[in-house]
């Protein structure tokens, strides 16, 4: 392996580095939806929107106080702000969370993309080398050409193969986002269509009570 590395000449040097800043995101995303998987607690977000049902606020805030839950946090947050605007407030702190979830999500994008162009890179500096070479040993020494022609071969193959392997778990982390994003609208929604009709019941009540 490291005689294939050695041959690929220098541009394998930062396609070295590519292939270990990919590596490092994608096992840091990976623990980190690892550790959101472990803090879902479904049962609990369902009965933070049951006692919102019943407008017991103060239950609520005892119920989510240790909670871990990036849904229950957002609710939470809309809660504590509903005198004000819930829905701007959950916005606002699905944005955060979202933006989270993102994060380093770039760095890969940006490897997958230059990772085969610093191989094409290779290819040219190899091809170059070869008709160097061609040109300095004449064709009757072909073997003096194949030291340009391996390095052109080897840079595109890493920089192809750093691309193509990190493009499934980046698929995989944008897949899970957006997972992630339509279950918060979902809940959040919930919550907002609870809230309106609390309130909205209370508004009769009292409307009821002032005609008596």
């Amino acid at each position: 392996m490291l005689n294939i590395f050695m041959k690929g000449g220098p541009v394998m040097y930062p396609l070295l580095a590519c292939s270990i800043i990919v590596l490092t995101v994608i096992i840091e995303r990976i623990f980190f939806w690892i550790g959101m998987n472990m803090r879902r607690d479904k049962p609990l977000v369902d009965e933070v929107l049951e006692l919102c049902r019943a407008g017991d606020w103060e239950s609520v805030r005892i119920k989510a106080r240790d909670s871990k839950d990036y849904v229950i946090k957002i609710l939470i947050t809309g809660i504590l702000h509903r005198d004000f605007s819930m829905v701007k407030a959950m916005e606002s702190a699905t944005a955060e969370e979202i933006k989270r979830m993102r994060k380093f999500m770039g760095i890969i994008d940006t490897m997958i993309t230059v990772a085969p162009l610093l191989g094409i890179f290779g290819t040219v500096l190899g091809i170059i080398l070869s008709f160097e070479a061609l040109g300095s040993a004449g064709i009757e020494h072909p073997q003096a050409v194949t030291a340009g022609i391996a390095q052109a071969l080897i840079t595109t193959a890493a920089g192809l193969g750093i691309a193509i392997l990190s493009v499934f778990p980046y698929n995989y982390f944008n897949s899970r986002v957006e997972k992630s994003a339509l279950a918060i609208e979902k809940y959040a929604t919930s919550l907002e269509i609870v809230y309106e009709k609390l309130v909205s019941n209370n508004g009769e009540q009292k409307g009821t009570k002032n005609e008596s």
